[in-house]
């Protein structure tokens, strides 16, 4: 392990602010940050001694070898994070700054998915099965679905999610709005009474685990197409109308149906946890 990269480990280990998955995708962005820039020749870097043409030099790289936008807009939150952490926020400027390309959220196919009963029943494991039925029922995302206390969560109308289950570490609610919400989270509350869908015994990488075994086993995939499907329904039931990505055409809509598809967006942005309307896109067209 190079010096550098031991410097920023031990940095993300006295920070661990964030989700599981963030703090993973984290770890292995500063690895691959501190291995290009010992590649560049910056050899005798530490993580104190991030600069302004040290943070042009990756990106640089990134663009020349024709990495997505998207990759790159991400690995920019996690240099950022880097230099806040070294009390160095100013060494990182806007992705305009650097001319790094807009990523574009819309896409024309839907990544809607369904829980398929039959594949369902085959799954033994009942912690599993809960957190899928939450996931398909709430928009949650896997991790929130395999930490949630069932108990906790349910305010009745709503339900509350922790920061420490949420990406970013962002508590938020989402409103039972209708019948299957309620049955998924008695089933879940059945299941567990007032502990959590991570049994006593294990952790949750051990959990999460165990939920990518059972899935794959029984040919369930792309799980996090729950939370577009979630998403697209949300938007008929609040508009009256499809979706872009379920065959409705948004730009036929009068001035009064767009006020309504924006303040619809705004909703589902809030409840998948999102602060950006844009990226709504991505779950139900534009």
């Amino acid at each position: 392990m190079n010096t550098l990269f031991f410097q920023l480990r031990s940095i993300c280990k006295h920070n661990r602010d964030g989700s599981e998955s963030t703090k993973e995708a984290r770890l292995n962005n500063l690895e691959l940050f501190a291995n290009q820039l010992i590649d560049m020749g910056y050899r005798n870097m530490a993580a104190t001694s991030l600069k302004q043409k040290h943070v042009q030099a990756l990106v640089d790289r990134w663009l020349s070898n024709g990495i997505a936008p998207s990759t790159i807009a991400n690995r920019m939150s996690f240099l950022r994070w880097w230099a806040e952490k070294i009390g160095k926020t100013n060494v990182v400027l806007s992705n305009r700054y650097y001319a790094i390309p807009h990523r574009s959220h819309a896409n024309n196919f839907s990544k809607a998915r369904e829980l398929e009963d039959h594949k369902l029943s085959q799954i033994t494991d009942h912690y599993v099965i809960a957190s899928l039925r939450l996931q398909e029922a709430f928009g949650l995302r896997r991790e929130e679905a395999i930490k949630c206390i069932p108990n906790y969560a349910d305010q009745g109308d709503h339900i509350r999610l922790k920061a420490s289950w949420c990406k970013g570490g962002k508590a938020r609610t989402v409103p039972i709005h209708h019948p299957e919400q309620r049955q998924a989270l008695e089933f879940a509350k059945s299941i567990v009474g007032n502990g959590s869908l991570i049994p006593k015994e294990l952790k949750y990488y051990q959990q999460r685990g165990r939920y990518e075994k059972a899935t794959t086993k029984v040919g369930l995939h792309k799980m996090h197409g729950l939370r577009h499907r979630y998403a697209q329904q949300r938007y008929q039931e609040l508009t009256g109308w499809a979706s872009p990505h379920c065959g409705g055409l948004t730009k036929e809509l009068n001035s009064e149906q767009m006020a309504r598809d924006k303040q619809t967006r705004l909703i589902i942005s809030k409840d998948l946890g999102h602060e950006r309307l844009s990226i709504v896109a991505i779950y139900c067209g534009s």
